[in-house]
């Protein structure tokens, strides 16, 4: 018996010794309390861990990317949409992150479901399409100043989908062609603005010189004539027939 109770107080020394020895690896760290109180963080590498009297926590110091639910939430401009994101933190301070919060990747994912929605529902529709680099930035800045005292850094915040309903799909479309459809007149109005001033410009020459029209008149007859074509159309100027007219008058006054 004697024997025997040597053999188990050896073997429970070398268990002891070999629990002792720890071994980190190199984005590990470990935070060790002794009798519960915080007494240091250790690691990489080999450390010693007395059993009984310290214990230890290990935590992950690599980017953590953490998937955010989609949310329901409801523009500033009453438009209801579903938005999903993801965001990449990291643990800079292991004390803080195991003292300081109860769970720190529970609480993480909490914070980024309300910042989510309470940030993108200050927003119109259009921005939330067309601005999120703007939003994610804002969105990383919030996240980033509420984790300072859990010692976690968000490295990144990105908006992935921003789901409509159908019928707001099919009013976006009518809005989109809606606007097609006024820049077209914009630039057709615009078009023939410029062309009746490009025409009064030439009005303008046309009438410091008469005879220029009479040019205009030999060029367009002479392109004419290269057609393959029976008729020709030949526009006979105003005050050539009111030349006519005087001369005819008098002729029958006789």
């Amino acid at each position: 018996m004697f024997i025997y109770t040597i053999a188990t107080i050896v073997a429970l020394v070398f268990v002891l010794l070999v629990s002792m020895f720890k071994i980190l690896r190199e984005y590990e760290r470990a935070v060790v309390f002794l009798l519960g109180r915080f007494y240091e963080v250790k690691g990489p590498g080999l450390i010693i861990i007395v059993p009984i009297i310290q214990q230890m926590v290990r935590v992950d110091l690599r980017t953590i990317v953490l998937d955010v639910p989609t949310q329901d939430l409801i523009t500033r401009d009453n438009v209801s949409v579903k938005v999903n994101a993801v965001v990449y933190f990291r643990v800079v301070e292991p004390k803080m992150a195991i003292n300081n919060v109860e769970n720190y990747l529970e609480a993480t994912s909490q914070l980024s479901q309300t910042t989510l929605r309470s940030v993108l529902g200050q927003h119109e529709l259009d921005e939330l399409l067309s601005a999120r680099e703007a939003l994610n930035k804002d969105l990383q800045v919030i996240l980033d100043q509420h984790t300072d005292n859990w010692g976690i850094k968000i490295a990144n915040v990105e908006i992935k989908h921003v789901d409509l309903d159908d019928s707001m799909v099919r009013a976006l479309a009518k809005q989109a062609e809606a606007e097609r459809t006024r820049r077209a007149k914009v630039i057709h109005a615009t078009g023939e603005l410029e062309a009746s001033e490009k025409l009064r410009q030439a009005a303008d020459v046309l009438n410091k010189a008469p005879n220029a029209i009479q040019l205009r008149y030999m060029q367009t007859l002479t392109e004419v004539a290269n057609d393959r074509t029976t008729t020709v159309v030949f526009p006979m100027p105003i005050d050539m027939i009111g030349k006519l007219t005087e001369v005819i008058k008098p002729s029958n006054k006789e």
